[in-house]
């Protein structure tokens, strides 16, 4: 009867270890591997949030991005009409500028030539003037010089 009693003995110290395991032990660590749970859970889907929202700003970010390129071409093409037009302006004014050179320049040519002319009809009848004294070695009359130039200059 030894072994039975100490089987009995054995079989009531382990039924006592089971309740006092159920009752202390057992509950404490399923309370620690439900809040473990929750914590891998809770991660979970913190990761797959996050992973959503990853999703979100890369496609907000191509948006955006879309929107620069956008703007950017846009930007580029307003800066091309701008310096088209500048460049255009910019020549409409060279064209003007060189009209009136040229219209300036040839007024004074004109008057330069008409200054010309002038002294050249002046030279050529103190000239003849001078001419015709050594020709005639006579002095003529100052009024007679006179009408006689500007005769000279009439037919020049």
């Amino acid at each position: 009867m030894e072994i039975n009693a100490t089987l009995l003995g054995q079989a009531i110290t382990f039924a006592i270890l089971v309740l006092f395991t159920m009752k202390f032990v057992w509950p404490p660590l399923n309370n620690m591997m439900e809040e473990r749970a929750k914590k891998i859970a809770d991660g979970l889907a913190a990761a797959e949030k996050g992973k959503q929202e990853l999703t979100a700003a890369k496609s907000k970010i191509e948006e955006e991005l879309k929107h620069v390129q956008l703007r950017a071409t846009e930007i580029m093409s307003n800066a091309e009409r701008r310096s088209d037009q500048i460049i255009s302006e910019a020549k409409e004014r060279a064209v003007k500028e060189c009209e009136k050179i040229h219209s300036d320049a040839k007024a004074q040519l004109e008057q330069e030539i008409m200054r010309a002319k002038e002294q050249l009809r002046m030279r050529v009848g103190a000239l003849v003037v001078k001419g015709a004294e050594q020709i005639l070695k006579v002095e003529i009359d100052q009024g007679r010089h006179q009408a006689l130039l500007a005769s000279i200059k009439a037919e020049l």
